[in-house]
C-alpha cells in the first residue's frame, strides 16, 4: 500500500519538477521533447573523430548519470510503465504524459486480476476488498456479494461504463466498485 502511494508521489514529482517532457510546440514536432541529457548523448554520434566522439560520449554520460543521481532524469522501459499503470488501475489521477500520454493504447490497463487478502462489510453492507498487491476496492452498489469474499479468492476488476469499475469475486456476478488509497 504504502509503495502505492509512494509510487503515483514519485510519479507527480518527476512530471511536475523535472521537466523531462514536454508538449510539442509546433504540428510537426514530436510528441515528446527528450531530456537535454539525453539529446547531448545522442549528438555525440555525429561527431567525426573518433577521440573526440569518445571524449563526448564519455561527459555526456557522465552528466546523464549525475541527472539520474539526482532524480532530475528518470530511465524507465515498457514493461515498467505498463506494471505502473497496472499498479495504479482504478485511481483518478492527472494524465501523465511519462505513462505514455495516450499513445500507446496497446498498454492501456483495461481489467487486473488478483487475490483477496482480506474483505469486510461496511456500515451499509458493502464489501470492501483488499488485494494481495495492497489495492482496496470498495463496492459502491447495493448488489447483494451471494457468497462472502474470502482470503485467498481470485478477483478480476475491469473498466465499466462512464468510468466506472466491475469487480468479480470466485467467478460470482459483478459488483460495482471504486479504488480507495
Amino acid at each position: 500500500m504504502n509503495r502505492l502511494v509512494v509510487m503515483a508521489a514519485a510519479a507527480m514529482l518527476v512530471a511536475g519538477g523535472a521537466g523531462a517532457l514536454a508538449k510539442p510546440s509546433r504540428p510537426d514536432a514530436s510528441p515528446r521533447q527528450r531530456p537535454e541529457a539525453f539529446e547531448a548523448l545522442v549528438r555525440c554520434r555525429s561527431v567525426a573523430d573518433e577521440r573526440q566522439r569518445l571524449a563526448c560520449y564519455d561527459g555526456a554520460a557522465a552528466a546523464l548519470e549525475q541527472a539520474a543521481d539526482r532524480h532530475d532524469l528518470v530511465v524507465v522501459d515498457r514493461k515498467q510503465v505498463r506494471e505502473t499503470k497496472r499498479t495504479l488501475f482504478g485511481l483518478e489521477l492527472p494524465s501523465l504524459s511519462i505513462f505514455g500520454g495516450g499513445n500507446d493504447e496497446g498498454d492501456e490497463v483495461k481489467e487486473v486480476e488478483g487475490v483477496v487478502q482480506s474483505a469486510f462489510q461496511d456500515g451499509n453492507g458493502r464489501w470492501v476488498v483488499t488485494l494481495a498487491d495492497g489495492a482496496t476496492w470498495a463496492q459502491i452498489d447495493n448488489q447483494v456479494v451471494a457468497v462472502r469474499p474470502k482470503a485467498g479468492q481470485k478477483v478480476k476488476i475491469h473498466r465499466g461504463a462512464i468510468g466506472s469499475y466491475i469487480m468479480n469475486v470466485n467467478g460470482q456476478p459483478g459488483v460495482k466498485a471504486r479504488r480507495q488509497l
